[in-house]
């Protein structure tokens, strides 16, 4: 008898859009001073990222109350910051360059991040903005995504049931912990167990 597990369609997508971005680390060093770096596949990468944010945070709203309606950013933030306050707080690390990205510190004080704004510009006024599909904005929208991932799915991040793990992004250590588990009979490394309430 063959058992499906429920399908993950966001965390999935998450570790496909997180693996182009980990590829293009292999041409950009992601620095500070490469941050305004800019190009076609950070533009998609931007684009593909912001999009999913908005599928994401939208389904978490539904989640939470079945007859929420808005499409708007701000009504999300309205809606989400009460039932999840540290999520405005949550650092993102990129361990291996030595980054941290709070990619939804401006819903702190009510307003939105500013890689969202950016992600707008680049969607509706290409022409004008492209310059603005930078390594910043890409790294905080993949930031935001995750972060956004995890409460959408928080009953399975909080059970060590999202796999497999992100390679490249991770939130601060209080809010993870590791542990070792068995897979079938198989000690299987470690899952990430994240405390996210």
């Amino acid at each position: 008898m063959l058992i499906e597990s429920p399908k993950l369609l966001h965390w999935n997508y998450f570790l496909v859009l997180e693996s182009d971005l980990e590829h293009l680390s292999r041409y950009i060093e992601f620095t500070e001073d490469n941050y305004k770096t800019y190009s076609q596949e950070m533009a998609h990468l931007l684009l593909a990222a912001g999009s999913e944010v908005d599928v994401v945070l939208k389904g978490l709203c539904k989640k939470n109350n079945s007859r929420f309606k808005s499409e708007k950013i701000d009504k999300y933030r309205e809606f989400l910051n009460p039932k999840y306050p540290k999520l405005c707080n949550l650092n993102v690390r990129l361990p291996r360059y030595g980054l941290d990205i709070l990619p939804w510190d401006n819903w702190q004080n009510n307003k939105t991040p500013n890689w969202w704004c950016d992600y707008n510009s680049v969607k509706h006024n290409r022409d004008k903005h492209y310059n603005l599909a930078n390594l910043k904005n890409t790294i905080a929208s993949l930031a935001g995504l995750f972060l956004a991932v995890l409460y959408f799915y928080k009953n399975e991040a909080e059970k060590g049931k999202l796999i497999p793990d992100s390679k490249l992004l991770m939130i601060q250590e209080d809010f993870v912990e590791l542990h070792r588990v068995l897979d079938r009979g198989l000690l299987r490394k470690y899952v990430r167990i994240y405390k996210l309430t």
